[in-house]
């Protein structure tokens, strides 16, 4: 193996979505003239591309027709009419949302910078859809009382990343594509750098920086069923868990309606915020009995819900009576040529049905991490309850945890919260690095310990495949930590894992070679899969309540007396997590818990 390396920068950031690009601009914007930005995957693979309805901003670009009600047809608002969104309606609908458990000074800053987020977009060149006059088109998305989802087609994550990445670009940071990260250095509260793994070769050396950021994404691999990219294992959060970095409220994963059947691929919220309908076997509108308010266009969480509960009664669709149909044949030709163009080609692709001719079969999936690591509003990471900050440690988007989501995000708040919080970190680090930063000694050679870590590991000749392990833990995951939960299921889930931790030290590698050693990586992923998945499960059986995406069969209702707070998770050796909790910021006089209806 090559002798490892020592490679310093000012500032590291690993993940190259949104969050980690808009922080790698800003700081060079800001002056910082070194960064390096790492990703496991070609940046522009990253996940925040596959982003499709919309990112959220009130500006007020469009309205509902007079007289056709919520869930009417949409026109542009004429210059000089009165005003039907605020970026106070968009906090309280997101605070709503969250099921109260949302830190309202976190979400507060989101809504209010939401707009310039979209303007600055816009000036960098980002090509959104237009209204007649050449503003930017809206559409709604669930749990929005207005129309706020900004979008290009359906391919808006897609347009956002290649404008930010040519951006960044522009301003001379340095991208490392495909390099993995095997750990994070954290010595006496200071974060030192991070160790890591050239995929092209097998080279180990060690990065160190004044300042590291993780931009990581999210952890929906772990389940079987799964709207997230063959990438978004949660090595970020692992490798902070690791470290001695607790996690925060990881029990709340979000589960979104409409994946497609059998294979989780998502069929966009942009689909019901254009107006499709969810259908049952007996060609019902279901949603009817769930909210009749908003119908389709209710939260996530509340739309997996009642999906699971028309499934689990007998009234689902294929031929295990799994699933659901999502109808977009009323919306016509031209509407879903024009604006659901991905959607559409998805569809006939892993269904073989068209969606302007019939309806498409669809399921729950598991989609969004609510949780993560914990972190002020300028990404700077929490060490404990108390809010202690890890010196030169930042994190911002999807594996980032600040908490504007609480426990159930709304749809097109990601791609917000990820430029949103990205940026902010990025004029933190900026600040941080022309400060009172330095390169602290580091103890030992960790380069040498993972490389020693990576022999054992194509050394290992176990009875069974990892792949074996990582189907097993998925297939757990999904039965037993799913859209309905209770104390048995969630109990055999934790046995399961920890069965599995043991299992994965003798797990056998088939490639024994360093050049693009995928079979490595899928063992370092699964490492980390099992690793935090033990968290969600533990924090799981610990809320005895429902609350947003965590709803507990056996605890049916919000308990705000006992579990108005946030779940943090510190690394206990080998034992399962040990769990403390955070209070929730809430502005008693303005925003105070209320039932949630819709």
């Amino acid at each position: 193996m090559t002798e490892p390396e020592t490679i310093t920068h000012d500032v590291i950031i690993v993940g190259a979505g949104l969050a980690g690009t808009w922080a790698a601009m800003t700081a060079a914007q800001n002056g910082v003239k070194d960064i390096g930005v790492l990703s496991k995957i070609h940046p522009l693979r990253s996940h925040s591309g596959a982003a499709q309805g919309g990112i959220a901003a009130a500006l007020n670009n469009v309205r509902p027709v007079e007289g056709t009600g919520p869930r009417g047809p949409l026109e542009q608002i004429p210059l000089g009419d009165e005003l039907v969104d605020s970026w106070e309606l968009h906090m309280f609908d997101t605070i709503k949302g969250s099921d109260w458990l949302g830190d309202q000074d976190a979400i507060e800053i989101m809504v209010k910078e939401a707009p310039n987020i979209l303007y600055a977009y816009e000036h960098m060149g980002c090509v959104f859809s237009r209204t007649p006059d050449g503003r930017i088109a809206q559409r709604r998305f669930g749990g929005h009382s207005a129309p706020r989802a900004n979008y290009a087609a359906d391919w808006t994550g897609h347009v956002l990343l290649h404008t930010i990445h040519e951006q960044a670009l522009r301003h001379g940071v340095n991208f490392y594509s495909e390099w993995y990260v095997l750990e994070l250095l954290i010595e006496e509260n200071i974060c030192q750098g991070i160790v890591v793994m050239n995929v092209l070769d097998g080279s180990i050396h060690t990065m160190r920086a004044k300042a590291v950021m993780f931009a990581t994404g999210g952890y929906g691999r772990a389940f079987k069923i799964t709207s997230n990219a063959f990438a978004n294992t949660g090595d970020g959060v692992a490798m902070a868990y690791r470290a001695g970095v607790p996690l925060m409220d990881m029990e709340f994963v979000q589960f979104h309606p409409t994946g497609i059947y059998g294979h989780g691929i998502l069929m966009s919220e942009a689909c019901r915020g254009e107006g499709g309908y969810l259908i049952n076997s007996n060609e019902e509108r279901f949603m009817e009995r769930y909210a009749p308010d908003k119908m389709e266009l209710a939260p996530r969480d509340l739309v997996s819900r009642s999906e699971q509960t028309e499934i689990d009664e007998g009234r689902g669709v294929g031929l295990d009576k799994q699933g659901i149909y999502l109808d977009l044949r009323h919306l016509g030709r031209e509407k879903i040529l024009s604006r659901l163009p991905q959607v559409r080609e998805i569809a006939m692709d892993f269904t073989g049905r068209d969606p302007i001719e019939e309806p498409v079969p669809i399921q729950p999936t598991a989609h969004y991490s609510m949780g993560g690591i914990p972190t002020t509003a300028d990404g700077q990471v929490i060490a404990d309850a108390e809010g202690t900050l890890v010196t030169g440690f930042f994190a911002a988007g999807e594996v980032s945890c600040v908490s504007v989501h609480g426990a159930n995000r709304l749809g097109s708040n990601s791609l917000l919260e990820a430029s949103v919080f990205g940026q902010r970190a990025g004029v933190a680090i900026a600040e941080f690095v022309q400060g009172r930063a330095e390169l602290y000694p580091l103890a030992g050679n960790p380069a040498e310990r993972n490389k020693q870590r990576i022999q054992e590991h194509l050394e290992s000749d176990g009875p069974e495949l990892v792949d074996q392990i990582s189907e097993e833990l998925k297939e757990t995951m999904t039965q037993n930590c799913g859209v309905f939960r209770d104390e048995t299921k969630l109990e055999r889930a934790l046995n399961v894992i920890q069965a599995l931790k043991e299992r994965l030290h003798s797990a056998r590698i088939m490639d024994k070679s360093l050049r693009f050693n995928t079979d490595l990586l899928a063992n370092l992923e699964t490492e980390n899969l099992v690793s935090f998945s033990e968290v969600i499960v533990s924090g799981a059986i610990a809320r005895t309540e429902s609350r947003g995406a965590h709803s507990r069969t056996d605890y049916r209702e919000r308990d705000d007396e006992n579990w108005l707070m946030h779940t943090m998770a510190h690394k206990d050796g080998d034992d399962v997590p040990k769990l403390s909790y955070k209070s929730v910021n809430i502005d008693w006089d303005r925003f105070p818990p209320q039932k949630r209806q819709y």
